[in-house]
């Protein structure tokens, strides 16, 4: 987490006062870019992937929930807190949609009250 605050924040800052504020040495900078991604790294890329794709399919309607269970069906062994962190550190959400009420009948055989102003809202005098 050290060596990714000094990648971005190096254009910012002299790179010799970021290593001494976050405590780390140039040459574990070095080594940090040199590293190969862990095991848990590209297993997330791997479900992340499968993430993306399910989403896709879904136009966006699945969630955590049913997102962990699609997976499962798949075939991958992942958590529900896992999923929740790929969706939130990848920036996927759900888009949430809603059907549309229709809240007035025009077709309706009620009387309808005469328009009496006929648009004209201009006073004459006071009261």
């Amino acid at each position: 987490m050290r060596f990714r605050f000094v990648e971005e924040h190096r254009a910012s800052f002299p790179a010799n006062r970021l290593y001494d504020v976050v405590g780390v040495s140039a040459g574990g900078l070095t080594a940090f870019r040199s590293r190969p991604a862990n095991r848990r790294q590209r297993s997330d890329l791997v479900t992340l992937a499968h993430i993306k794709e399910q989403s896709r399919l879904s136009l966006g309607s699945y969630g955590r929930p049913r997102m962990t269970e699609e997976l499962k069906q798949i075939g991958l062994d992942v958590g529900h807190r896992r999923v929740g962190r790929l969706l939130r550190q990848n920036g996927i959400s759900v888009v949430r949609t809603r059907k549309h009420k229709v809240t007035t009948d025009s077709n309706h055989k009620f009387n309808i009250a005469p328009n009496l102003l006929d648009r004209n809202f201009t006073a004459n005098e006071p009261n």
